[in-house]
């Protein structure tokens, strides 16, 4: 099984190819098109502002390579930053069009107490959600109110609740954590810094892959 990590050259992705790597799948850091549209599964990382990360797609002829590989229907994750820029729009520095893969736009975090609820957001917070969806999804098996690590400013908005397959709330507000839209999913958390949890979440993606 081959698994492509997308390289745009932004963040640090040493722990997203530990994570992945395991006797069964072959990992790559990669931006050729061949490679990325062989692959069983893709991986989009990322950290940092959304108008950065899609200037870097661009920069690397990456957009319309992985619109072609989600047309193919094979399993796709977007991780933190990498799961924003999957929807239409973003309103960090600007309006910033997205890839606009899922319906749906990503604005600032919303805080009820600027004075003691920071941002960027920084800690394990849990998920929560309908389990009895996750079935057969990234989240199968994990728990309900299971822990995950965030590190962000921004959050998405899908235009439709049948994208969200967990929820996570912050400073009063419950935002969209995990989405799936078809064959692509996304996490605004980081499995691969989520203990044993989010090496399950990995794992069951790579599943996926298998299928």
């Amino acid at each position: 099984m081959k698994i492509a990590v997308v390289d745009y050259n932004l963040g640090n992705v040493r722990s997203i190819l530990g994570a992945f790597d395991n006797k069964d799948a072959r990992v790559q850091l990669t931006n050729d098109r061949n490679e990325i549209l062989d692959s069983d599964g893709v991986v989009l990382p990322g950290v940092g502002a959304f108008k950065h990360g899609m200037e870097s797609l661009e920069k690397y002829d990456l957009i319309e390579i992985i619109k072609k590989y989600i047309d193919t229907g094979k399993p796709f994750m977007g991780i933190c930053l990498g799961m924003q820029m999957l929807f239409n729009e973003s309103e960090e520095y600007g309006c910033t069009k997205g890839l606009s893969l899922i319906p749906g736009k990503v604005v600032k975090l919303p805080t009820q107490n600027i004075l003691n609820d920071k941002l960027p957001h920084v800690s394990w917070k849990e998920l929560q959600g309908n389990i009895d969806i996750w079935s057969n999804t990234i989240l199968d098996g994990i728990e309900n109110n299971s822990d995950m690590y965030f590190v962000h400013s921004y959050v998405a908005e899908p235009a439709s609740e049948d994208y969200i397959l967990s929820t996570t709330e912050y400073s009063g507000h419950n935002f969209c954590s995990t989405v799936k839209k078809d064959n692509i999913y996304g996490c605004q958390y980081h499995p691969e810094k989520s203990g044993k949890d989010g090496l399950k979440i990995i794992n069951n993606f790579m599943r996926i892959c298998e299928k």
